[in-house]
């Protein structure tokens, strides 16, 4: 604790802008962040500002700007249960375990018991602000991210600091020994696992589960872990009421660490900061504009500050450079946000994306989160859309527009693909009506103008995948007809047509089985919902899938913050 005395000058923590010195003089600082210490004090604040009677929170709930008085957190609260997750850690380890200069199996296992067997024996996944130390401290409970980050933090108290976090898209674990080439599960996914604490995740990602990343999760580096436990802080009071105070600290606190630098491999939290400030420029403009802080200015005098769109973009082009594009969310913060905007076909772009990303995997139970997520973008968000957009001013707009449809096929032809191969089926009588009915609503003369190629032997990604440049591009489909083109023969003037017609390649047996009743002119929805809902027809060997996938099979592998509700 005594290494921790200069920042006793700032005590009480008793503001945003006090939490914010705090994090800025840590961050001008050499000394690698104190995860147990910064934890405490982020969690404190959390819960704190969260934890009110019901009583109170039925006299507020009138409006969705719910605010709170700042908590005032002393020198001597902190410094008492950072002491007492020191002692727990150093009496719970035997001292034989620490030698040597890399941590061990054996020691992260231990590490990893003592922090489980210290919680109550329940378990908390979909509760909130549960995944800070401060919460294992006063109550005894954690949710997923928060064990593994615990681990990690008692892992760096007790002097071993080649222990770091390694964060999925919906799970975390630990990574540990030189260069960080060894790996094992700390915490729990679901219910009654438990036994693979000490594990490695190889067979995670020899399963091809998206749980796993196919071995590309985000290492982090002590600063990034504390980029993490900012990116998990969780401001919900009310499945619909978010509490101002907390959602601001965190926004100004990811801010910072992106001025930093330190989220630019982290796609997650981009996404999250994306998210926040989309609804700090709605809810609460002014201060949107004043989250600049006094080193940006000096230093970038003249470099505005990335708006949603650029941290979305910024996000997507993370996974792709540093994660193979194996990050699902990315793109669905992307449709989300262009859904909100009712910039219906960038949406669809943005879930297509999606959608070639999933299909690299192979569905699991384990992957109940994404599955939602795309659940609710299938049968809940295109079907409402398209219902408004067919009827109307809006009647002629994406209905017409054949890249909107090989949108449309691209994200079923991802989902499609990574139900093949899997133990459990996902296309269900609930997820073909949607998909039916939306494609109906397409014209046969919209659906003719698709070229659509078939190429099921093929599990590379990004082949016909268009360029963020590309996105945004209308294309045209009337080149031929140009009076430029007076001097072309009418071969190169059809050549040219067909060349410019908006192409996808579908990659799954089931959607390309249905090739001909989707350029049919007249759709047989029958048939349609019968070939979707029966089992996939190619159960392939786990040996001949994904061969780009099996040389990270050996590799190591956010904790993301609760599903936000669209």
């Amino acid at each position: 604790m005594s290494l921790l005395l200069e920042y006793k000058h700032l005590f009480p923590i008793d503001s945003i802008q006090k939490v914010c010195e705090l994090f800025e003089e840590q961050l001008r600082s050499e000394k690698e962040p104190d995860l147990s210490f910064f934890s405490i004090i982020v969690g404190a604040v959390e819960n704190n500002l969260t934890n009110i009677k019901a009583s109170d929170k039925d006299v507020n709930l009138g409006s969705n700007k719910f605010k709170m008085k700042f908590p005032s957190l002393t020198w001597d609260e902190v410094k008492s249960l950072y002491e007492r997750f020191t002692s727990l850690m150093k009496c719970g380890v035997d001292a034989k375990l620490l030698g040597g200069e890399y941590s061990t199996r054996e020691l992260v296992k231990r590490v990893a018991d003592v922090v489980w067997n210290s919680l109550t024996r329940s378990y908390y996944k979909d509760r909130a602000h549960l995944q800070s130390i401060y919460s294992f401290l006063t109550g005894n409970k954690l949710d997923c991210f928060g064990v593994a980050f615990a681990v990690t933090a008692a892992c760096q108290v007790l002097g071993k600091n080649d222990v770091h976090l390694a964060l999925s898209e919906d799970h975390a674990w630990v990574v540990f020994g030189k260069g960080g080439k060894e790996t094992a599960e700390v915490t729990w996914h679901g219910k009654g696992n438990e036994d693979k604490r000490g594990r490695s995740v190889g067979d995670g990602v020899l399963a091809h589960s998206w749980l796993y990343v196919a071995g590309k999760p985000v290492i982090c580096t002590r600063v990034m872990e504390l980029a993490a436990l900012v990116s998990s802080v969780n401001p919900t009071l009310t499945p619909t009421i978010d509490v101002h105070e907390v959602s601001l600290m965190q926004y100004k606190l990811l801010w910072l660490l992106y001025d930093k630098g330190h989220l630019d491999t982290y796609p997650m939290a981009l996404g999250n900061l994306a998210d926040l400030e989309e609804h700090m420029l709605s809810n609460y403009p002014d201060e949107s504009k004043q989250c600049l802080f006094k080193e940006t200015i000096d230093t970038k005098p003249n470099t505005p500050k990335p708006d949603s769109t650029a941290l979305y973009l910024q996000a997507i082009r993370s996974s792709r450079s540093h994660y193979d594009d194996r990050h699902v969310y990315p793109y669905t913060f992307q449709g989300g946000y262009y859904h909100r905007h009712k910039m219906y076909k960038e949406a669809f772009h943005a879930w297509a994306c999606a959608g070639d990303v999933i299909r690299h995997y192979n569905y699991s139970r384990d992957d109940e989160e994404i599955y939602k997520e795309f659940a609710e973008i299938a049968n809940e968000l295109i079907p409402q859309l398209m219902k408004a957009e067919s009827s109307g001013h809006s009647a002629r707009s994406i209905l017409k527009d054949p890249e909107c449809f090989a949108s449309l096929l691209r994200f079923y032809d991802g989902i499609c693909k990574w139900e093949e191969g899997s133990q459990t089926p996902i296309l269900h009588i609930g997820w073909a009506k949607p998909l039916v009915s939306t494609i109906s609503k397409f014209d046969s003369e919209v659906r003719a103008q698709v070229n659509i190629v078939c190429n099921t032997d093929n599990n590379h990604i990004g082949e016909d995948v268009p360029t963020q440049s590309e996105n945004n591009s209308t294309g045209s489909n009337d080149s031929w007809n140009d009076a430029s083109n007076v001097e072309m023969t009418v071969r190169e003037q059809l050549t040219a047509a067909v060349n410019s017609r908006p192409r996808v390649t579908l990659y799954s047996h089931k959607m390309a089985a249905l090739k001909p009743l989707l350029l049919a002119e007249r759709l047989n929805t029958h048939a349609l919902q019968l070939q979707l809902t029966a089992q996939s027809q190619l159960q392939r060997p786990q040996t001949q899938r994904r061969d780009d996938d099996e040389q990270n099979s050996g590799s190591a592998g956010r904790a993301k913050r609760a599903r936000r509700e669209r």
